[in-house]
Formats: C-alpha cells, structure tokens, sequence
C-alpha cells in the first residue's frame, strides 16, 4: 500500500473514531485522547492503541466492541487489531482544544 492510501484510510479511521462517544461524558472518544495511536499495515489491518478514561469503566467493553466494529466497518480496512493500554494513564491533559472547550475548561 502506497503512504498517501494509508494516510487516507488513517485519516478516514480518525473520523469513524470521532463518531464513537465515551458513555459517561458527551465528547468523542477520538477529541477526549483516549486514542494513543492509529496505523493501517500493508494488510488492510487498522492497528488502534487506546485507554479507557478510567481503568474500571462499566462500559468499556461496549466502549472496546464498538470501536471494533467500526473501524473494523471502514473502507479499505479488513479487520481492527486494538489494543487497550493504561500506559500512559488517561488525564484531562490529553483532550483536544475542542473537548475542553466543550467541557468547559477553557
């Protein structure tokens, strides 16, 4: 696969990624930081790296199954390898300007 098609299928699992909400605050999983990486192998396999804002989340494996399914559902994407971390630890550091606008932190 050409860097300009995996780009273009990265770009595309970013915006899937921003339509999946985190159950227990109203902003996207993509804005909150909950996503550490995204990348697309040779294979069509979409590789996500992801945390939970809080390790005990009572959704988090709706939260994980959805995220599967989605990226899992984009074109040019096979299947979704997730791995779900809590290194680094979530904290309100890593939201985007947009959630922390949202939220009300700016």
């Amino acid at each position: 696969m050409d860097p300009a098609e995996q780009l273009e299928i990265e770009t595309r699992i970013g915006g899937v990624l921003k339509s999946i909400f985190d159950p227990e605050i109203p902003v996207n999983i993509y804005d909150l930081g909950l996503i550490y990486e995204i990348s697309v192998d040779d294979d069509h396999v979409a590789h996500i790296t992801m945390t939970l804002t809080a390790p005990n989340c009572p959704m988090a494996e709706e939260l994980v199954e959805e995220v599967k399914y989605k990226v899992g559902g984009t074109r040019g994407v096979k299947e979704c390898d997730l791995k779900l971390t809590f290194t680094p630890a979530w904290d309100k550091s890593m939201l985007s300007e947009e959630a922390k606008l949202e939220l009300g932190f700016l």
